[in-house]
């Protein structure tokens, strides 16, 4: 399962750096060991917006009841709309594999190369996955990400027959990009 996690987040930055865009934070819980799907980051405003955007990643993973949680995202650009300094390597791919028990860091740094730019100011880059550091137990994660790793495993407590289906309505609602598997599709 991990490699196929690792695969997708590579495939979307890969596909996103290549449109000139950074793919934007990423979780993917995981409920007996069983993907729940993959949700995206809302769009986000540099600062506070940002640090409790992703921080609110957590709440398909608290509704779903997960035991385990994979997030994935960019040192600079979680850093830069955060307003944090850049902690490790970048530019780099950084994914976490939590429970409940704690969670192990693990990076992918890679290089860009500026292959054009469109009239508009769109950059297309190639990137080459450098070699990976060995993962880190307990690795030090920025502020928004340690939020929703913690946020992940306290439970929701919302008086609806159905509290997961509710909370993919809200945050869908408010801009997150939810792509459930089919087990847990509504």
């Amino acid at each position: 399962m991990w490699n196929g996690l690792v695969g997708v987040a590579k495939e979307t930055n890969t596909a996103s750096l290549g449109e000139g865009v950074v793919q934007r934070p990423l979780m993917m819980p995981l409920v007996r060991g069983e993907l729940v799907g993959l949700v995206w980051v809302r769009p986000l405003k540099v600062g506070q917006d940002a640090l409790a955007g992703i921080a609110e990643l957590a709440n398909i993973a608290a509704a779903a009841g997960a035991d385990e949680v994979v997030l994935a995202w960019e040192t600079h650009d979680v850093a830069t709309a955060c307003e944090l300094p850049i902690v490790g390597a970048a530019p780099c791919l950084n994914m976490v594999v939590a429970t409940r028990d704690g969670h192990v860091l693990h990076r992918f740094p890679y290089s860009e190369q500026l292959l054009s730019r469109s009239p508009k100011g769109w950059a297309s880059v190639a990137f080459d996955w450098r070699p990976a550091p060995a993962p880190q137990p307990g690795g030090e994660l920025a502020p928004p990400i340690q939020a929703a790793v913690n946020f992940s495993f306290t439970p929701i407590e919302l008086d609806h027959p159905d509290p997961f289906d509710v909370t993919v309505v809200l945050m869908e609602e408010d801009g997150y990009r939810i792509g459930l598997t089919e087990a847990f599709a509504r």
